[in-house]
């Protein structure tokens, strides 16, 4: 089922902790809250010791008094459930709900998320607190919706207590039936690893040489993910039960989790925590870094999962733990900017973290709005702003939905194998980079697409161009939609190390791509990793397909192409540089109303500016804009009228600036910005520093 965040506006909140502040400020914040225009406030989610001080002893009045106070004050309340922080009493009455390291060392009190899913004891007493605080706040008039825990498998996302080899094994027993289907998938006939009762089954523990089965390594992360799931589920459906009108949602994006499963089988709609600061502290490499601009691919990711979503974090000042994650304030403009690019990307509610930075505790270096002396400051006029804007823009915004062309395609098995095998796991964060930044300098708005088991053909043919990188791991049934996608008159783009294992990660006993070798029309004759040194063989392009001269590289992986489909052309070919010379590289072919490109290498922008060339891929605003490449441009548009005397539905051109200095566009016919009510006339115009605009065309 297709979820999405229903608003009528684009609207503001911010998180608040009324457990960390005297009870005489509270009014005085939920007051200025509202003053600041922002609509919603999220609580509790950390709250589980002072709701259930001792075990079976209830005490919900801290959160009675707070949430009174915030609705008297018209705010709409988010309520988290407490499970990422257990009570010490919990954990110590109960030091099986601990998770423990691959090593057998456990976690212990001190931190969060130092529990495990699969305790029976810790699923037991989180749907309690559950339960209690679900029947406890289900006919408050001031709720609105419910976050489950928060930020599932965040920091921690392996689990190894002895609940979870006891899980695994009941898990495994309901996926292969039997310790022979198990052995052969596995292939456990490798190094006498076969196993003859299911109590020798166990997650990954210490081995030599830190080499596991590959197979159980796959399996255990699809495990983990359910583990997460079926413990999300239990909170769900208790809280659904309890409070049928509240809406449902968890925050994040984390490893080992298909979040896409997650939301289908549970959510309203996922919520994201963005903080684009991240993106200057650990930049991307390769030339012209995309940094704080590279929190728009996750975006997309997380509109893949809701179209319409709710950002239930935003950064809001400075980023640091005590001990590490130094970041800057963000400068004048920066968070605008960073609302406007959650907005830009499907956000119709954005909550800022937090209304005030803690005085105490680890986060006391992670800023809110306020610093510790509670005073205004130019973070908050910014939101102040911000909330004007969305005043009178937010409702021709909401509910549009973002439009792409091309989507760069991914899934959670090749992700997680490639976690492990280093053989093609780097390879997809490099090419998908390499793709998602030319795609953005170039201003060509593009979408993530998860595949999986219920990806219909449909999905598929929304798309002009498909962009495949790496996937190694290659269903039959995923290489059947793909040749119907293409045979449709779709372009298919796909790299090297490609289809050569089955689902189970077993490589196949056929010539690579394996399932894709027909619909690319090549077979992989011999392939290399880069050399010691780091250098990869080159290949120059083809002169009538192209108009370089200049050699590229392969660019850590290289595969020679044997041509097999006689609608198949030749791209490019290796250089003098390795032994591969005259081979084939690059390999176009042509396949009913559609063609796909094989890369027997790994992406690099200058590779990727060719191909989009010759895809005559084009900015859906050429002929209305001209951009520098540091201005992100994205399109949110209505299928429908929204307003009467109009004849179709509104597109809103996104223009986002993320440099610290002014940008200068052309504009070949006037618009106005929806943000700010400015007009712009044909001609150049000048961007300021961290500027966002929300363009509309005149007709």
């Amino acid at each position: 089922m297709e979820k999405a965040l229903h608003s009528r506006n684009v609207l503001l909140g911010v998180c608040y902790y009324p457990e960390h502040w005297p009870e005489t400020m509270w009014e005085d914040d939920f007051r200025r809250m509202k003053e600041l225009g922002l609509e919603y406030v999220r609580m509790a989610e950390f709250g589980w010791a002072l709701m259930e001080p001792e075990e079976g002893v209830f005490d919900f009045s801290l959160f009675d008094r707070a949430f009174a106070l915030a609705h008297r004050h018209g705010l709409n309340i988010i309520v988290g459930t407490p499970t990422a922080t257990p009570p010490a009493w919990l954990t110590h009455r109960y030091p099986e709900t601990l998770n423990v390291l691959a090593n057998g060392i456990s976690y212990e009190h001190g931190s969060r998320r130092h529990y495990t899913y699969n305790s029976p004891k810790y699923r037991e007493l989180s749907a309690r607190i559950v339960q209690r605080m679900a029947e406890h706040f289900a006919d408050h008039p001031g709720i609105v919706g419910w976050q489950l825990d928060n930020e599932f498998n965040c920091e921690v996302y392996e689990f190894y207590s002895a609940a979870d080899h006891a899980a695994f094994r009941e898990w495994l027993k309901a996926k292969y039936g039997t310790l022979d289907a198990l052995n052969e998938a596995w292939g456990t006939v490798f190094w006498s690893q076969t196993y003859t009762a299911w109590e020798q089954v166990h997650l990954t523990r210490n081995v030599p040489s830190d080499s596991p089965n590959p197979h159980l390594k796959l399996d255990e992360k699809r495990f983990f993910s359910d583990s997460v799931i079926s413990y999300a589920q239990m909170q769900a459906d208790i809280v659904r039960a309890a409070a049928p009108r509240h809406w449902v949602t968890t925050n994040g994006l984390f490893g080992h989790l298909d979040t896409h499963q997650l939301t289908n089988d549970m959510l309203d709609f996922i919520s994201y925590d963005s903080y684009p600061m991240f993106g200057r502290t650990f930049p991307d490499g390769g030339e012209q870094p995309l940094l704080d601009r590279r929190y728009s691919m996750t975006l997309s990711t997380v509109r893949s999962i809701s179209p319409n979503f709710c950002i239930m974090e935003q950064q809001s000042g400075p980023g640091g733990w005590v001990n590490r994650i130094e970041q800057p304030s963000p400068k004048p403009g920066q968070l605008r900017l960073w609302t406007y690019q959650s907005i830009a990307h499907g956000a119709d509610l954005v909550v800022y973290f937090r209304w005030r930075t803690a005085t105490f505790g680890t986060e006391m270096y992670w800023h809110g709005l306020h610093n510790w002396d509670n005073r205004p400051n130019r973070r908050t006029r910014e939101v102040q702003r911000i909330a004007e804007e969305l005043r009178s823009a937010g409702q021709a915004i909401a509910g549009s939905r973002y439009e792409a062309d091309v989507a760069i395609v991914r899934d959670y098995d090749n992700e997680w194998d490639g976690e492990f095998d280093k053989w093609h796991g780097g390879y997809e964060w490099t090419s998908t980079l390499a793709w998602y930044k030319r795609l953005q300098r170039r201003h060509i708005p593009s979408d993530m697409l998860f595949m999986n088991e219920q990806t219909t053909l449909e999905q598929l043919s929304r798309y002009h161009t498909l962009i495949y990188p790496h996937p190694t791991i290659m269903r039959e049934e995923t290489a059947k939609l793909l040749e119907a996608y293409v045979l449709g008159g779709g372009n298919l783009i796909i790299g090297c190390r490609s289809g050569y294992k089955d689902e189970t990660g077993r490589c196949r006993m056929t010539p690579m791509p394996g399932p894709l070798a027909p619909l690319c029309g090549v077979t992989v004759e011999d392939f290399t990793r880069e050399e010691p040194d780091g250098s990869s063989p080159g290949f120059t392009l083809s002169e009538d397909a192209f108009h370089t001269f200049a050699s590229f590289s392969t660019n850590g992986f290289a595969e020679t192409l044997a041509v097999t489909s006689p609608d198949a052309i030749v791209l490019g070919r290796y250089d003098s540089s390795s032994y591969m010379n005259g081979e084939p590289a690059l390999v176009e072919n042509r396949s009913g109303e559609g063609r796909t490109i094989y890369f027997g290498g790994v992406f690099s922008d200058a590779l990727v500016d060719q191909l989009m060339d010759r895809l005559e891929l084009t900015s859906p605003a050429a002929g209305q804009l001209e951009l520098p490449e540091s201005i992100e441009l994205t399109v949110r548009a209505h299928d429908k009228p929204i307003f009467e005397g109009q004849e179709s539905g509104l597109r809103i051109h996104f223009l986002l600036n993320y440099n610290g200095s002014s940008e200068t566009i052309k504009l070949n016919c006037a618009a106005t910005d929806l943000l700010t009510g400015q007009r712009f006339v044909k001609g150049a115009a000048e961007l300021e520093p961290y500027a966002a605009l929300a363009l509309v065309f005149d007709e």
